[in-house]
This record gives structure tokens, sequence and C-alpha cells, in this order.
């Protein structure tokens, strides 16, 4: 188990650093921040003093060295530099030049709000955290007995239905089911569901006293996010139970007179799960990275609204901030993913 989480730790480090690499590249292509905080009208002064201030008078090379160095949780700063303050780690190695840090990753300031990328990502990730969880929790709640009830009723009329309606979600793309649901259940039918087209977590108080939770504004972003996983479940769970409830065990279950539901629940299902378990790992870890259009649609607070707002705005610290912690978050949800499945399968975990 050891080997193989550090040969996952060498794959996700290998992959951090392809990011970069591909970021940087991208943001060569994209107009210069300075140009988007100063406008046309600026003088050459203003825009000289904020391209110094941005780090943005080296060469692209250089400012790749230095955000690893400040990504690193080991890291170099010079003698005179402000850097260390910034990050609030503690030196371990002084010399006359510099000195060593021991830190957390620092993910540096917003170019456009000034605030760290930190508090923005904790603050966004919130929202991504609960809609998807939500979106996963609908799409098990409804695929799951819908799918064992297609495998019972193989051949049917509600078989049929169900395998066509599945086959229908999983093609219909993310983005278009998105916009459909929010102008049919937010603008067409508002005056009989009550909910918006778009709006997030949170909601300002009108009265301007605070904030307060909008569960209602849930409702809609999670249930166009999990119809895929969903329509997924559904196939996934019927094909397993289709091949399980023609195995001698089941067979024998209900020789023994064996109420239908048990042998379905407790005898068939639990052997039908361990594909339905690595389906999930993977659906949470793409809601979780993947919501960026549906966030976006809904006008609701994300990680994917903020990077899609900062790839506007060529921010580059919150652009590059949200891709590394996306792809980090993906991965330690399919290790998890990975490891549960071996843990199920008495097969995996001896050999």
């Amino acid at each position: 188990m050891r080997a193989f989480i550090a040969g996952k730790v060498k794959f996700l480090l290998a992959v951090l650093l392809g990011l970069l690499l591909f970021i940087f590249t991208l943001f060569m292509a994209l107009p210069s921040p300075e140009q988007i905080l100063t406008g046309q009208r600026s003088d050459k002064a203003t825009t000289d003093a904020i391209v110094r201030d941005l780090g943005l008078d080296q060469p692209k090379w250089k400012q790749l060295v230095f955000y690893i160095n400040d990504l690193s949780p080991v890291s170099w700063y010079a003698a005179d530099s402000e850097r260390p303050k910034q990050t609030g780690g503690v030196a371990i190695a002084g010399f006359q030049s510099g000195a060593l840090w021991l830190k957390a990753p620092y993910l540096r300031t917003s170019f456009q709000s000034k605030k760290p990328v930190t508090d923005i990502i904790s603050d966004a990730f919130t929202g991504t955290l609960i809609l998807a969880f939500a979106a996963l929790l609908i799409a098990l709640l409804a695929g799951i007995p819908l799918g064992v009830l297609a495998a019972v009723k193989r051949g049917s009329a509600f078989d049929n239905t169900i395998v066509a309606f599945s086959a229908a979600g999983i093609s219909l793309p993310a983005f278009f089911s998105a916009m459909l649901i929010a102008w049919l259940f937010g603008f067409v039918w508002k005056q009989y569901t009550g909910l918006e087209m778009t709006g997030s977590l949170w909601e300002i108080d009108p009265m301007g006293e605070g904030r307060y939770l909008a569960w209602k504004n849930l409702i809609l972003p999670a249930v166009a996010l999990g119809l895929r996983p969903l329509a997924v479940f559904v196939q996934l769970t019927r094909n397993t139970m289709v091949d399980v409830l023609y195995q001698d065990y089941v067979r024998t279950a209900r020789a023994k007179g064996l109420p239908e539901w048990k042998v379905l629940w407790v005898h068939a299902f639990p052997n039908a799960v361990n594909p339905l378990v690595t389906s999930i790992g993977g659906w949470l870890s793409s809601l979780l990275a993947g919501s960026f259009f549906t966030e976006y649609i809904f006008n609701w607070k994300g990680l994917g609204k903020v990077a899609i707002d900062a790839l506007q705005n060529s921010d580059l610290p919150v652009i590059m901030g949200t891709v590394l912690f996306t792809a980090i978050i993906f991965f330690f949800v399919n290790l998890l993913t990975e490891m549960c499945y071996i843990w199920l399968d008495p097969r995996l975990r001896h050999g």
C-alpha cells in the first residue's frame, strides 16, 4: 500500500508540474493584467508601477521559477525579500544572501482584489463542495433504486423507458441541460416552483443587515449537475444487477423462501456494488472539478465561477490556484476510491 501511494504521489507531482507549464504558456497569449487593471487612459508610469508590483517585468521562465519556489514547502528567499512575511513560514537555515523557509504552499494574492488566493479558494470551495454532494446525493437516491427496479423488471415497458431516459441523460451536454432547467423551472414555471434562474448559497439580506442561507437556490443547479451521474448510475446498477440476479447464490436465497426485498438488497446488491463504488468516486471528483459551466450558468459562487471570472480578467494567481487545487482534489478523491475498491474486493487486497 505504501508503494501504491508513493507511486500516486509521484504521478500527482508530475501532473501539477505539467499544469504549471501549460497555464504559464497559455497566460502568455492572454491580455496583460496591467492593461485590464489600468484601462486605456492610464499613463506609462502607472502601468510600469503595476508591472513591477505584480512581478510581470521579469522573463516568463523566471516568473515560473519564482512561482514554483512559492509553492514549494521548502523555499529560498533573498535577505531583502518581503515574501517570507506574506507566506507566514519559519526560517530553518540562514545565510548571508538569504534563508531557507519552511511554510505552507503560497498561492500569492489576486491581481484584482488583492485578497490571498487561499482565502478566495476556501470561500468558493464551500459552495462547490455543497453543490457537488447535493448533485451526487440526488443521483444516488434516484439512480440506484431505478436501476434495481429496471433489472428486476427486465424487458418490461418500465425497463425500456428507464433505459431510454438514462441514455438521453448520458448524451445530453451538462451546459445544455443546465440552461434548459434554469429556463423552464426558473423562468417559464417560476410561478409554480418559486425558484430563481440564478442565485448562490448565501444571499444578502434585503435590509442590508447581513447574509442568510438560501437553500432553494441549490435545487436547480444540483438537479442539473446530477442528471448525467444519475443516468450513469441507473445504467450501471441495472446492468450489474441483471448479471447478479442470475447467479446460483441468488437462486438459493429465493429457494429458501427469503423475502424478495432481502434477496435483492442483502444478497444481490452488495455483490453488484463494486463497479458502482468506482463510478461514485469518479463522479464525485468530476463533479468537484467539472461544475464550472453549471456554476457559471446559475451564478453559483464556487470554484468554477471564480476560475472563469479570473480567466476573463487575466488574474493568473487565481487561475493557477483554482486549477492546482482542483487537480489535487481530483487526485485525492480518485486515490480514496481506489483504496475503497481494494478494501471491498478481497482479491485485490490480498493480491
